[in-house]
């Protein structure tokens, strides 16, 4: 399940951190937050997940093993 974490600190500083986007699929994402909270991005980091690649749906049961670690 692909989800964003939203945390608003009581300064107005906010806070995001996506899950279930695997590889470059989270940064588009950054521009859309900065665009519905009215903030800019001044800082990020890489998650896990940043590094890990998304499978395809069709891949053949050889290769599901491969994705699914």
């Amino acid at each position: 399940m692909k989800q964003i974490t939203l945390r608003i600190a009581p300064n107005g500083q906010i806070e995001a951190q996506t899950h279930g986007l695997k590889g470059t699929a989270c940064l588009p994402y950054i521009r859309i937050l900065e665009q519905l909270t009215g903030a800019v991005a001044v800082d990020s980091d890489f998650t896990k997940e940043y590094r890990e690649v998304e499978c395809p749906e069709t891949v053949l049961q050889e290769e599901e093993s491969v994705c699914d670690t």
